[in-house]
């Protein structure tokens, strides 16, 4: 942790609910709730475009100008890539001491509908790139902040999008509450599914909002292996490949001349062989049963543009037997500089315990691994499959009643990730059961959309004045 960073407040090993609702009480005083309505950012606040070229010096060279470009399209967007200036800006705002297990980037469209290994849908966070513990408060305000952005994006009013953050972090407030009582298994097995998403949704939306939700449940369903192979694959000469699509999908034959492929091939066949050593044996079976066919770099999300990213395909039985395995590089979390190291050496390790710390069902296939000698370095990999019914949020199609909504099911959800690695009986206690945390979150979330637009208005005239690359999606390609 850093030096000048206050020590975390932690009860002793064996404490009362009575003692850790005491502290959590305490904790008001070090950072009394009303006061997290603030944001006022030092005079010598570091460059954003600064802290996106240090990142981007780490990165594949020729994808930095599609993750700017992607960046530049709207405020929204660059939110999405700005994980890293925002944990700066979060470091200087208070915080209570309390730590849980952070996702690090908890944005709306970080929360999704995911498949369970018992094939239940279920809704809860997905991404954990910048997972560390750290002060539960900022993944909160990282969440509200952004559905004010996608707000204003829909031209909600100011009054509609505080309704919305004092919904959301109201959810969160209550659901602590709620967990603080359960017994610790009883926290542990909490899980949102589709069934409870279409009650609240019965209850909640109108019949266009309860439509949508059946069709993006239909939808996440449909996006499995299979499908990836229907839309990812072609059959040349009667072998079955990945089809190209460049700069944002391209396989290895094309990617590299001949001896440099066949070293790139034995380093992602190594990465494969070894991360297989990282699964539960039962699972580490059923990987053993699949044989890589064919592997390609692939262009993911916004903020992860350029990262190395490896879509693996592999064949079970036969050719209509197929799964599709993704290796994302992990490099360390943007809260490091601000909460400390990770404990875990490997980066990639780093983000499996966090998601599977945070998540209430993860992916069978998550693991890691570490590979010497890709572009030069050692390098960090997690694995996961590429799509196993994953259905996400449409924000510019929502009002105001389901963003809402949306939200509520966001903040819910980040509590109990949260409940499973803090001590959920002092967050509550520090939360209480008025609404001053709530409306403190409302104010800060819309002072930060400021800050967002002030950040994205310079990385668009940076671009126009050529300082920085940037392509278009059409031009990408």
């Amino acid at each position: 942790m850093p030096q000048d960073a206050p020590s975390p407040l932690r009860a002793v090993p064996g404490s009362t609910p009575e003692e850790r609702a005491a502290l959590g009480k305490a904790a008001r005083r070090r950072a009394p709730r009303s006061g997290h309505c603030v944001y006022d950012p030092p005079g010598d606040r570091p460059d954003p475009l600064a802290v996106l070229e240090v990142q981007s010096a780490a990165r594949v060279p020729e994808l930095v100008p599609i993750r700017y470009g992607r960046m530049t399209e709207s405020p929204f967007r660059f939110y999405r890539g700005a994980a890293a200036i925002m944990a700066s800006d979060l470091a200087g705002t208070p915080d209570s001491g309390i730590r849980a297990q952070l996702c690090g980037d908890a944005h709306l469209l970080n929360f999704r509908l995911l498949a369970s290994p018992e094939r239940h849908l279920l809704f809860d966070i997905n991404d954990f790139d910048e997972t560390l513990p750290g002060p539960w408060e900022w993944d909160v305000k990282r969440l509200a902040a952004s559905l004010v952005i996608a707000g204003r994006a829909n031209g909600f009013s100011a009054k509609e999008r505080r309704r919305i953050v004092r919904a959301t972090v109201r959810s969160y407030r209550e659901s602590m509450i709620r967990f603080a009582d359960m017994r610790n298994l009883d926290v542990w097995y909490a899980r949102t599914e589709a069934d409870q998403l279409r009650a609240v949704a019965a209850e909640r939306l109108a019949s266009r909002g309860r439509r949508r939700l059946a069709r993006a449940a239909e939808k996440a369903r449909a996006r499995d292996s299979l499908q990836a192979f229907g839309k990812l694959t072609e059959v040349v000469d009667g072998r079955i490949r990945i089809a190209a699509d460049p700069p944002l999908l391209v396989p290895l034959r094309d990617l590299l001349p001949a001896p440099e492929r066949g070293l790139m091939e034995a380093q992602l066949g190594k990465l494969l062989r070894r991360y297989g050593r990282t699964l539960p044996s039962d699972r580490s079976s059923l990987l053993a049963d699949y044989r890589p066919v064919d592997m390609a770099r692939k262009v993911v999300g916004v903020g992860s543009v350029g990262t190395r990213c490896w879509i693996i395909l592999l064949l079970g039985r036969d050719g209509g037997d197929p799964l599709f395995l993704q290796a994302k590089e992990a490099d360390t979390s943007v809260l490091a500089p601000h909460v400390g190291a990770s404990a875990y050496g490997n980066q990639g390790e780093r983000v499996v315990a966090g998601q599977r710390l945070m998540q209430a069902a993860g992916d069978i296939f998550l693991g890691w691994q570490r590979v010497d000698g890709i572009d030069g370095k050692r390098r960090d990999f997690y694995v996961r499959q590429l799509r196993d019914w994953k259905g996400i949020a449409e924000p510019e199609q929502m009002v105001p009643r389901g963003m809402g909504a949306f939200g509520e099911m966001c903040g819910a959800t980040l509590a109990r990730a949260h409940a499973r690695s803090g001590d959920r009986i002092a967050i509550a206690a520090y939360l209480g059961g008025g609404d001053v945390f709530d409306r403190a979150l409302a104010v800060f979330a819309e002072l930060y959309a400021d800050q967002n637009e002030r950040d994205h208005r310079a990385l668009t005239e940076a671009v126009a004045a050529g300082s920085l690359p940037a392509a278009a999606e059409a031009d990408a390609r």
